[in-house]
């Protein structure tokens, strides 16, 4: 469980870099929110890493074994782009911090492809709950690190040294790569179409395959949308980035931990169905509290209530999705299909760059909130109108551990 924790939060390191702090120093070098918003496509690999997902299950690196190897070679990978993105300057050129940070993003997803594999592969049954834990304490917390220590060492210091000193510590989590224990090789493909196209077809059978997979895409799309462009909207409202990165980035992670053991617990009385309707709707209606806050401007009450609400709720309504993928998945294939449904689930956070910024700019932070609640509106109707197949998977206990 140690070597979990710590190897769960070198997956999660890398992942605010290109995202949170990528944004605002695109927004200390004066680029606009629609640039920031395209930028976010630099994101990409994370959505698409299914696609050579069954390449790092079948080709083993020469070292460390299956698993560790991969990580291992992402995590030296990964501290070479972060040390040459901080030798990058926005202002003259946008193109080669673009391609700094897709770099970046994807080395990272492939540590984390490699890390699901190496997290399945050394945790018994009895232990997939505790590893499930660890896994989010370490990712969630290492994300909210990296990102904190960005804004404030750039807001004393500059961007520069910023980025140095995380791609040194990126390289320190290697020595964690090396001490782990090594996982046992439970499964290895025979060829491609084995671990892939059988999945698919499974997945596709059923006649409300493609109903529920659309719920997947949008039920979380306009949470997706609400915080595509948090660090700007709290840039614009008056907060500095100190600010951001110890209150705000603050309030955001502890609240995200506390909303997904809330909504853990709750779902043990309210089961599938109505945990999706409950958590949808308070997903929903509180990206509304936004709004306020851009009336209201830099007011730490407002900024609080909302950061804190809006993350409870959206922990919660993440909970209840993942149990819904976990009961769509056929336990012969769980891993392909988790990973092919959970990329769906990722679609909308990166695919909606260009619109947000474009909102953004051209219709106020007010509008952006509001849009955010219109988007989270047909998830809600699919849950409704499928309730009964969705009670369904639910009474048959097709929910298992991944």
């Amino acid at each position: 469980m140690l070597a979990i924790l710590v190897l769960g939060a070198a997956s999660g390191f890398p992942n605010q870099l290109t995202e949170s702090a990528l944004q605002a120093w695109l927004k200390d070098a004066g680029a606009t929110n629609t640039t920031i918003g395209i930028m976010s496509y630099v994101a990409l690999p994370y959505l698409l890493k299914v696609l050579w997902a069954p390449l790092v299950d079948r080709f083993p690196l020469p070292f460390l074994g299956r698993r560790r190897g991969w990580m291992l070679a992402t995590q030296v990978a990964l501290a070479l782009c972060i040390g040459l993105l901080a030798l990058q300057n926005p202002v003259v050129s946008l193109g080669a911090v673009g391609a700094c940070a897709l770099a970046i993003t994807f080395f990272s997803a492939t540590q984390d492809i490699a890390f699901d594999a190496y997290r399945t592969d050394v945790s018994a049954p009895s232990e997939r709950g505790a590893a499930a834990a660890a896994t989010n304490l370490g990712y969630r917390t290492a994300a909210w690190v990296a990102s904190a220590f960005a804004l404030i060492v750039a807001d004393h210091f500059g961007w520069r040294r910023a980025f140095l000193i995380l791609a040194g510590v990126m390289l320190l989590f290697s020595i964690a790569t090396i001490l782990a224990p090594s996982s046992q090789n439970r499964y290895q493909p025979r060829s491609l179409r084995e671990s892939i196209v059988e999945p698919v077809r499974e997945l596709l059978g059923t006649p409300s395959a493609l109903v529920l997979i659309l719920l997947v895409l949008v039920f979380k799309a306009g949470d997706a949308f609400a915080n595509k462009l948090f660090t700007p909207f709290m840039m614009d409202v008056g907060f500095s980035k100190t600010e951001i990165a110890v209150i705000v980035k603050g309030l955001f992670t502890v609240s995200a931990l506390g909303g997904s053991v809330l909504g853990g617990v709750l779902m043990i009385r309210l089961g599938l169905l109505r945990s999706m309707l409950a958590f949808g709707v308070l997903q929903a209606l509180s990206n509304l509290l936004y709004c306020a806050l851009a009336v209201a401007g830099k007011s730490y009450p407002v900024m609080m209530a909302a950061v804190v609400i809006e993350h409870i709720a959206g922990a919660m309504g993440g909970i209840a999705l993942v149990a819904l993928i976990m009961a769509i998945c056929d336990p012969r294939y769980s891993a392909f299909q988790y990973a092919l449904l959970s990329a769906v689930a990722l679609l909308p956070r990166y695919s909606l760059g260009y619109p947000a910024g474009w909102i953004a700019d051209h219709g106020g932070w007010y509008t952006y909130y509001v849009v955010s609640f219109a988007i989270a509106l047909p998830g809600l109707v699919i849950v409704w109108w499928n309730r009964r197949h969705i009670d369904a998977l639910d009474r048959d206990g097709a929910a298992k551990p991944a």
